[in-house]
C-alpha cells in the first residue's frame, strides 16, 4: 500500500521594518550653567510594547566633521550594541551661545513585531545629555560621561506618522540646561523580505489575506507620503528629482490599486487611518472585526508582487530623499524649521484659550450720591461693566477647560514633545484676552537722537520710514536694524530671575541683544524715582555701547527697544520711561511683556496674609517702595508716586503691549497686573475710589490715542496646575504662582511662539 505523505500548506509571510532617521545639525548653548564636556546620546523604542523593543541603530552618516579645534574633541562618535544606543562625539563647552555643527544623520530600525500594536503604539525618542567636568580627562572623563545624564528630553511619535513623517525637533533639555539642539525626523515604512513558512493549521476566514493587504496598504501609503514630501523639499531646496528610474518601477499599478480598493473602510479600520476629528478623538473606536474578514482574499503570489513592487518603490524613494537631504541639509531644515514654527499656535492651541473684547470707554464709579447714582444708571449702556467677580470667573474657565482637557485623545501626525504632552493635566491653560480697536499715537518723522547727535540723522530716517516708504526703496547693504531687549527683576529678585523668558526669545529671534538689568539689584526697597532713575542710565549706556559697535561695521537702520518686567519691575520700568533723560528713546520702544506687575498698587488687595506682611514692612522697616505702592507715601493721594506715575505717558510709546497674570497669584491683585478695574473699587465712593478710577483711566487713555494707527492690547491669564505646587507656605500666602512665571517657561512657550511677529 502506498505511503500517504501530507503536505502542509505554505503561508507567505511579508515582513517590513520601521526606519527613523535622526539629523543632529546643531548644538547651540543658550545658558548652561556649568563649563565642561558634553555629548547627546540617543536611544529609539517602542512605545508600551513587551520589552520596551528597542531600534538598531542601521546607519552613521558623517556630513562633514564637527566645526571645533583638537583641543575641544574629545573621541569619535559610537554604538553601544548592549543598550542599542547611539553617542555622538564629546566636546568642549566653554562660553554662552555657542555653536558645535555637529551634522550627522542616524538611522535606526525597528521590527514591527505582532507584539506591537500599531494603532495604538508610537515610537519614543529619547535625548540624554551627557557631561563631564572640565578638569577630567581621559579614561577619568570617559568614566563619568558614562553616569547618569544630566538632563534627558523624550519626544513621541504617534502611531499615525509611523507611515510617513518629515518634521523638525527642537530639543531643549530643561530649564537648568537651556541648550537648542537642531535636530530633524524622518520616519518612512520599508520593506525587509518574504519568507515561506508551513502553516501549522487552518487559517481563519481571510485573517492572514487581510494582514496582508493592511501591511500592502501601508507600503503604499507610505510610498505616497514619501513622494509628497519629496515634492515639497524640492520646491524648497529648488532641486529637480530624477525620478525616471522610478516610474520604471511603478509597475503592477493595477493590481495594487485592486489590492488597496478591497474593502477600503474595512482597511481604515485595521490602519487606525480613519479620519481625525480636529486633531482630537473623545473616545477609541475599535476595529470592525466583521468587515475586515469580509476583505477580499487574493492569491499568495498577488499579494507578494505587490509588496515588492511598493517595497522597491519605497527603498528607491528613500534613497533619493537621502541623497538629497545630504546635499541640502541646511535648507532642509530651515523649510521644516519654517513649517513648525507656524504650527506651533494650532498645535499647542490645546491650553490656550482666545477671545476678544472691546476697549472699555471709561471705568467709573457709583458716585456720591443718589442723584449721581440715577444719571450714572441712565449712561451705564453706553459704558464698560464689569463682571460680578473678574477672578472667580477666570479661575472657573480655566478649570473647565483643564476638565476638557483630560477627556481628549491627542490623534495627529505631529511629533509630540513629551514635556508637553507627557501629562497633558499639569500645563498651564492660557486664557488670551486680545483687546480690540486699539488706536496708536502717530510717531514723529523727526528723529529726536539725530538733534541730539547720537546717530546719523539720515541713517535713522532711512530706517525709520513709514512701511510704504520702505516697500519703495532698495535695500541697503549692511543696514541693522538694532533690537534690543531689557530684562527687570522684582522686588529683592536677581538680574537673572527671567532667564527663562529671555531663552524663549533668544530662540525666536537670536540676533536680538538682550540686557538683564543689575542697575537695582539689592536695592529695590527704596523710592522707585531713583530706581528708575538707576535703570534709564543702565538702558542708555548699553543702547549707546550697541549702537557704536553696529556703527563701526555697517550702517544703523533702526532700533526696537523692547522691555520685560516681572512684579515691582514693570514700575520700574515705567518710572524709567517717564525720566527725562529717556526721551530720545521713547520713540524706538517696540513689545512691553509684563510678567504680573501692579500697575494699579496694591490698592484692593483680598489677600489679608499679603496685606499685613505689607503692613509690616511699612511700620516696622519704613520701606519707602510699599509706602508707594499702597499709596501711604503722601496725605494728598494726588501727590502719591503711584498716581503721578499714571498720569505719565509711558504705555503709550509701546507699539505692543501684553499683561501677564494669574488668578492663582496672591501676591500682586489680579486687576492692577490686567490693569482694569474690580467690584471693590467700582463700588468705592471714597477719595480713594476716585482716584483708583482717574489712575486706571488714565492708564487705559495711553493705550487709546490716535486713531490713525493701530497697536496691539493683549491680556494674557497663566493658569498653573496649583497640584503641583503642593501644600507649603508659598502656597498658602499666594506666591507660588508668582514665582512660577520665574520657573516655568512653557507659559512663555505658548504665548511667544503663537504670537512671534510681536518678539522679532
Amino acid at each position: 500500500m502506498p505511503r500517504v505523505v501530507k503536505v502542509q500548506p505554505v503561508v507567505v509571510m511579508l515582513e517590513t521594518v520601521q526606519e527613523i532617521a535622526i539629523y543632529v545639525h546643531r548644538f547651540h548653548n543658550l545658558d548652561l550653567f556649568k563649563q565642561g564636556w558634553y555629548r547627546i546620546k540617543i536611544t529609539v523604542r517602542w512605545e508600551d510594547s513587551e520589552n520596551n523593543s528597542y531600534g538598531i541603530p542601521a546607519r552613521v552618516v558623517q556630513y562633514e566633521a564637527p566645526d571645533l579645534d583638537q583641543s575641544s574633541i574629545y573621541g569619535a562618535w559610537k554604538i553601544d550594541d548592549t543598550e542599542n544606543s547611539f553617542s555622538t562625539q564629546t566636546f568642549r563647552i566653554k562660553y554662552a551661545k555657542q555653536d558645535v555643527h555637529l551634522c550627522m544623520m542616524i538611522t535606526f530600525n525597528l521590527s514591527r513585531s505582532k507584539s506591537v500594536d500599531f494603532t495604538t503604539n508610537g515610537v519614543i525618542l529619547k535625548f540624554e545629555l551627557i557631561y563631564a567636568a572640565t578638569l577630567e580627562d581621559g579614561a577619568d572623563m570617559q568614566a563619568s560621561l558614562d553616569d547618569s545624564p544630566a538632563a534627558i528630553h523624550e519626544f513621541r511619535i504617534p502611531p499615525k506618522a509611523l507611515l510617513g513623517l518629515h518634521s523638525y525637533c527642537p530639543v531643549h533639555f530643561d530649564a537648568l540646561h537651556a541648550v537648542l539642539v537642531d535636530v530633524s525626523v524622518h520616519v518612512s515604512l520599508l520593506k525587509v523580505a518574504s519568507h515561506s513558512s508551513a502553516s501549522k493549521g487552518f487559517r481563519g476566514v481571510a485573517s492572514q489575506d487581510v494582514k496582508d493587504i493592511v501591511l500592502v496598504r501601508s507600503l503604499l501609503t507610505s510610498r505616497d507620503l514619501l513622494l509628497e514630501e519629496l515634492h515639497k523639499i524640492n520646491k524648497a531646496v529648488n532641486e529637480a528629482i530624477d525620478t525616471s528610474d522610478f516610474v520604471s518601477n511603478m509597475n503592477n499599478a493595477d493590481l495594487i490599486n485592486f489590492v488597496v480598493k478591497a474593502n477600503g473602510n474595512a482597511l481604515d479600520e485595521e490602519l487606525g487611518q480613519g479620519k481625525p476629528k480636529n486633531g482630537l478623538e473623545r473616545e477609541n473606536r475599535a476595529p470592525d472585526i466583521q468587515n475586515a474578514e469580509k476583505v477580499h482574499s487574493l492569491s499568495q503570489n498577488e499579494l507578494l508582487d505587490c509588496f515588492h513592487s511598493l517595497g522597491d518603490q519605497l527603498y528607491y524613494l528613500w534613497k533619493i530623499f537621502l541623497k538629497i537631504h545630504r546635499e541640502n541639509k541646511t535648507e532642509i531644515l530651515e523649510f521644516l524649521r519654517n513649517t513648525w514654527a507656524k504650527d506651533r499656535k494650532s498645535e499647542w492651541s490645546i491650553w490656550m484659550m482666545h477671545s476678544k473684547v472691546e476697549m472699555p470707554h471709561h471705568y467709573i464709579n457709583s458716585g456720591n450720591d443718589e442723584s449721581s447714582r440715577r444719571s450714572m444708571h441712565k449712561r451705564v449702556s453706553s459704558l464698560w461693566k464689569l463682571p460680578d467677580e473678574p477672578l472667580v470667573t477666570a479661575i472657573s474657565s480655566a478649570e473647565h477647560h483643564r476638565r476638557s482637557i483630560a477627556q481628549m485623545r491627542i490623534n495627529n501626525r505631529s511629533i509630540q514633545d513629551m514635556q508637553i504632552f507627557g501629562d497633558p493635566l499639569r500645563i498651564p491653560v492660557v486664557l488670551v484676552e486680545r483687546v480690540m480697536n486699539v488706536p496708536r499715537r502717530s510717531i514723529s518723522e523727526i528723529s529726536f537722537l539725530g538733534h541730539v547727535g547720537l546717530v546719523d540723522s539720515q541713517s535713522l530716517t532711512n530706517g525709520l520710514d513709514s512701511d510704504t516708504s520702505r516697500k519703495k526703496s532698495a535695500p541697503q547693504r549692511n543696514v541693522r536694524v538694532l533690537k534690543i531687549v531689557v530684562f527687570v527683576h522684582g522686588f529683592q529678585g536677581h538680574h537673572l530671575d527671567l532667564r527663562l523668558v529671555r531663552n524663549q526669545w533668544l530662540l525666536i529671534d537670536p540676533k536680538v541683544e538682550f540686557l538683564m538689568s543689575e542697575a537695582n539689584e539689592d536695592k529695590t526697597t527704596g523710592d522707585f524715582r531713583e530706581m528708575g532713575h538707576r535703570l534709564a542710565q543702565e538702558v542708555i549706556s548699553f543702547v549707546k555701547s550697541k549702537m557704536d559697535k553696529v556703527t563701526r561695521y555697517g550702517k544703523l537702520g533702526d532700533i526696537k527697544l523692547s522691555f520685560v518686567g516681572h512684579s515691582m519691575g514693570n514700575l520700574i520700568i515705567r518710572t524709567a520711561i517717564a525720566d527725562s533723560m529717556m526721551e530720545p528713546y521713547l520713540r524706538h520702544l517696540h513689545t512691553y511683556v509684563s510678567l504680573s506687575g501692579p500697575h494699579l498698587g496694591y490698592l484692593y488687595s483680598s489677600n489679608s496674609l499679603f496685606n499685613s506682611g505689607m503692613w509690616v514692612l511699612k511700620k516696622l522697616k519704613n520701606t519707602q517702595c510699599i509706602h508707594q505702592l499702597t499709596c501711604t507715601d503722601d496725605p494728598d493721594l494726588h501727590n502719591t508716586f503711584l498716581y503721578k506715575l499714571c498720569k505719565e505717558k509711558t504705555l503709550e510709546h509701546f507699539t505692543n503691549v501684553i499683561l501677564l497674570s494669574s488668578p492663582q497669584d496672591g501676591y500682586v491683585p489680579y486687576h492692577s497686573a490686567r490693569i482694569e478695574s474690580c467690584p471693590a473699587a467700582s463700588h468705592d465712593t471714597s477719595k480713594k475710589g476716585k482716584m483708583f478710577l482717574e489712575m486706571l483711566n488714565a492708564c487705559l487713555d495711553q493705550i487709546r490715542v490716535n486713531p490713525t494707527e493701530h497697536r496691539v492690547f493683549m491680556r494674557c491669564d497663566v493658569n498653573f496646575d496649583a497640584s503641583s505646587h503642593g501644600k507649603n507656605l508659598n502656597s498658602f500666602i499666594g506666591r507660588a504662582a508668582h514665582i512660577e512665571f520665574l520657573d516655568s517657561d512653557i507659559f512663555a512657550k505658548f504665548i511667544m511662539w503663537s504670537f512671534p511677529d510681536l518678539f522679532r
